[in-house]
């Protein structure tokens, strides 16, 4: 018998402005993508164009039979230089959500997806004081032209991993390693801006949940390592879930399992199945993240992302199933789960490894901008216009 899912069910994919826009000069990823020793293998360059093809990708959601999208304003485009607004930006993206509204698509709004202006930048970025409230400013500008027009909204996209790969890893902006003592810091920034956000957006037009999206993984003890583990879940997600009381949702977006030995990630054994991220492929991590975010936050849960690194679009579909499956039994235990979003819509611009992964449901032709929609996007769209999964293929 096929899965159900319950009723207004919200089925969506979702991008990131940077990574699908093009000509997003003004940010600090646009930098540190163009420093030749950030270790970037290539610029966004125009991406997939879409700061002038968002028609297509709304008209392809659309047309796929899904209900929502979701998608990120670019604040370095309507806040260019500290203190001054660009109206042409802020109407861009409210087309956009009216556009939303009438093919019938919920916009689902991310306000700060991974870049930070460069005047911010160059301030010292979440380390600048003042970053949290000059992050509410900007959602308070932004909520005020696109309130009454936004479907759901998700303050900051992955807080936890700007901080930890900018400032620890040092693989994403500004490319700091074993900066410890910065990377907590800046995590602090991010719950207060976080908390600033939520009080801006419910302050201005438009009625809607509010809420954070979170990168979680299923963070396994290996030998020797419950401690390494349990500090990993401390610092990369129980900081942020513990910042989510009084949201209306928390955004699970989630796509691998770890293993933590005393000093670290395990690598996984020879033969292990991987995706084109070098992550092991493991669908379950879904209902483990979902069953965990719902008991530490007692929050409704919306997947936000899930999806597959691949070239192999059966592999997708095989990955998906397997995904929604164990979302369907968190459902059938009492989880409140609002939707499933899949990442990506677009093969796209995959931040430090360029377009080189495959997440979309919708392949883009690198030189002509031309969107085809896969198998995978055709099927993901009869598991929403139905409700339901088919979990025998």
């Amino acid at each position: 018998m096929p899965l159900e899912f319950p009723e207004g069910f919200l089925w969506g994919t979702a991008t990131a402005a940077h990574q699908i826009e093009g000509g997003n000069t003004n940010n600090d990823w646009w930098a540190f993508e163009h420093n030749t020793s950030s270790g970037t293998v290539e610029s966004s360059g125009d991406a997939c164009d879409s700061f002038h093809r968002w028609h297509e990708d709304v008209e392809l959601v659309a047309d796929l039979g899904l209900g929502a999208y979701r998608f990120s304003l670019e604040w370095s485009r309507i806040e260019p230089a500290e203190g001054e607004w660009s109206l042409a930006a802020l109407d861009h993206y409210r087309r956009m959500c009216a556009a939303c509204h009438e093919r019938g698509v919920q916009p689902v709004v991310t306000f700060h997806h991974f870049t930070t202006p460069s005047w911010l930048a160059a301030r010292g970025g979440w380390e600048a004081p003042d970053a949290p409230e000059r992050f509410a400013r900007y959602v308070t500008r932004a909520t005020a032209h696109l309130g009454d027009l936004i479907g759901w909204a998700c303050t900051i996209n992955e807080p936890n991993v700007v901080a930890v790969l900018g400032y620890t890893v040092g693989i994403y902006p500004p490319g700091e390693k074993d900066q410890f003592a910065r990377h907590l810091a800046v995590n602090g920034a991010f719950v207060t801006a976080h908390r600033l956000a939520v009080e801006a957006m419910r302050s201005g037009p438009g009625s809607f949940p509010v809420g954070l999206t979170l990168s979680m993984e299923e963070l396994v003890a290996g030998e020797g390592g419950h401690g390494t583990r349990d500090a990993a879940e401390a610092i990369l997600e129980d900081t942020f879930l513990a910042a989510t009381t009084g949201d209306d949702f928390v955004g699970v977006q989630c796509y691998e399992r770890t293993v933590l030995g005393p000093l670290g990630p395990i690598d996984p054994p020879p033969g292990t199945r991987l995706t084109q991220m070098g992550y092991e492929y493991w669908p379950q991590v879904v209902e483990y993240t979902v069953r965990r975010a719902a008991a530490i936050t007692g929050l409704p849960v919306m997947v936000t992302e899930n999806g597959i690194a691949t070239d192999d679009d059966t592999e997708r579909i095989e990955f998906i199933t397997e995904a929604l499956t164990g979302l369907h039994r968190c459902i059938e235990s009492g989880v409140d789960v609002r939707g499933y979003f899949v990442w990506s819509l677009l093969d796209n611009f995959e931040w430090h490894l360029g377009f080189g992964p495959k997440l979309g449901l919708v392949g883009v032709d690198r030189s002509t901008f031309e969107r085809h929609a896969k198998p995978s996007a055709r099927w993901f769209g009869d598991v929403a216009r139905t409700n339901a999964l088919d979990a025998a293929g």
